[in-house]
């Protein structure tokens, strides 16, 4: 089910990455495995990683991820978030 891992970052104003928190992601995952169906088939695993299924848009998760962490007031204003797919072996 957990099929790809993902690189969960903030991009700061600077333009410089930061792995996000782990407490972060997890507060997502969980709303997310109550409230969104789309998200069930992901895992929080480290600092700036999680794994995901293949149904899962990365497009709509870092959406719904960056807002999420707004609200929560983890990122600041002129922060954003980058998920990418890490190709396996690395």
């Amino acid at each position: 089910m957990f099929a790809r891992t993902l690189a969960v970052e903030y991009i700061d104003e600077a333009g410089a990455a930061h792995p996000c928190l782990l407490r972060w992601i997890d507060s997502f995952a969980m709303r997310n495995f109550t409230n969104d169906a789309v998200f069930d088939d992901t895992l929080p695993l480290a600092e700036g990683r999680m794994e995901a299924g293949f149904r899962v848009p990365l497009d709509k998760l870092e959406s719904a991820m960056q807002d999420w962490f707004r609200r929560k007031s983890y990122l600041k204003p002129g922060e954003h978030l980058r998920i990418a797919e890490i190709p396996r072996g690395r």
